[in-house]
């Protein structure tokens, strides 16, 4: 597993602000699952990450950051 952070750039809904706005969890399946740290928090789970991000990348505007290092990516 890795976590990750969802750092958007720019608020293009105008709903969930900018900055450091969710927190996540790529599993070693390649599912996903993402929290939201505004307001209207929920939880959700996705098949993998290209699908996370392109539900939420906002074409470039939300940035992904890993927390944890894999073997894949030293």
């Amino acid at each position: 597993m890795r976590r990750f952070q969802l750092n958007r750039l720019e608020d293009a809904s105008g709903v969930s602000g900018v900055g450091l706005v969710a927190e996540g969890v790529e599993f070693s399946s390649g599912m996903v699952a993402l929290t939201w740290l505004t307001p209207f928090s929920c939880v959700a789970i996705y098949a993998n990450m290209t699908a996370m991000e392109h539900i939420h990348g906002h074409q470039g505007k939300t940035k992904i950051k890993y927390i944890d290092e894999t073997e894949n990516s030293k």
